[in-house]
């Protein structure tokens, strides 16, 4: 076999893969884009002979849209906030519990993922309406009632039920990696729990927390049935706005102006936020 045929090896055995990622994301993304600068005309639909920036000019430039994008970004980033700080301690426990306990609370975590978003969606608008669980626990105990459904408190609560299973698996398996005998070794040298872990533990698992907060964010800021259900038609994201300009005002230019928007918005701050915190695990490191 020849030097060049050695070498186009991998490429014809990732072809496959490649020709599948290039037909369902590549093409539809470089229609989408396509379809944002074409011209819309109430009367007559999309122009597809016209192209212009008016909607990009629209998005960057009306107040509405500056609302929508900073709710969008401070509730995916409060949801990151609240997945780290519950499903990076859970993930520690689940990884020093021996069996069949860590089989059971790893099903626990993982069992919301077997029943839909749509059927979550209607169990919290249940749990959190004026006549549900928490409410009525308020009133037992004289503080209720709180309007919970169609706020923010409804879509943050049910987004961190939603996204937590992304965050415990990936910093679980982080912890898979780590080395009981390196704790055991900080201990037995007089080091406090408290230090192991924050000069031990951490820093080993860490990329899990930066990959499941990547993961849990860009899943959040584009989440549709969760907003879409308990947010109503007052409280909107992003990602109700482009399913209005799509199916309800039928202007799909426009929507696919603000869904492309909201995929570059969500790639800066996903990539500016991975290379801050792997710049500050190099150095912890180093």
């Amino acid at each position: 076999m020849s030097s060049a045929t050695r070498k186009a090896v991998p490429w014809w055995l990732s072809a496959p893969a490649l020709v599948l990622f290039t037909c369902l994301l590549l093409v539809p993304l470089a229609l989408t884009a396509v379809l944002s600068f074409n011209a819309f005309d109430p009367m007559t639909g999309v122009k597809a002979d016209e192209f212009t920036l008016e909607h990009y000019a629209h998005v960057f430039t009306d107040s509405y849209y500056h609302a929508i994008f900073w709710r969008t970004f401070w509730i995916s980033a409060l949801v990151t906030v609240i997945c780290v700080a519950i499903g990076a301690p859970e993930a520690y426990i689940l990884s020093r519990m021996g069996n069949p306990w860590r089989s059971v609370l790893l099903l626990v975590v993982l069992a919301p993922l077997l029943v839909s978003v749509v059927v979550r969606a209607f169990g919290w608008s249940m749990l959190l309406g004026p006549e549900g669980l928490v409410n009525g626990t308020l009133k037992l105990i004289g503080i209720g009632p709180v309007k919970m459904l169609y706020t923010e408190i409804a879509v943050i609560v049910a987004l961190v039920h939603v996204m937590l299973p992304f965050m415990v698996i990936p910093v679980w398996t982080s912890l898979q990696k780590l080395d009981p005998g390196v704790q055991n070794a900080a201990l037995s040298l007089k080091a406090s729990p408290f230090t192991t872990l924050r000069r031990i533990v951490l820093p080993q698992v860490l990329p899990g927390i930066l990959s499941g907060s990547l993961i849990v964010f860009g899943l959040a800021a584009s989440s549709f049935a969760i907003p879409g259900l308990l947010g109503g038609r007052r409280l909107k994201m992003v990602a109700t706005v482009v399913y209005d300009e799509y199916l309800h005002e039928l202007n799909w230019p426009l929507g696919a102006a603000v869904a492309l928007t909201l995929l570059v918005a969500n790639l800066v701050v996903m990539l500016s936020y991975n290379r801050l915190v792997e710049g500050r695990y190099k150095k912890a490191l180093g």
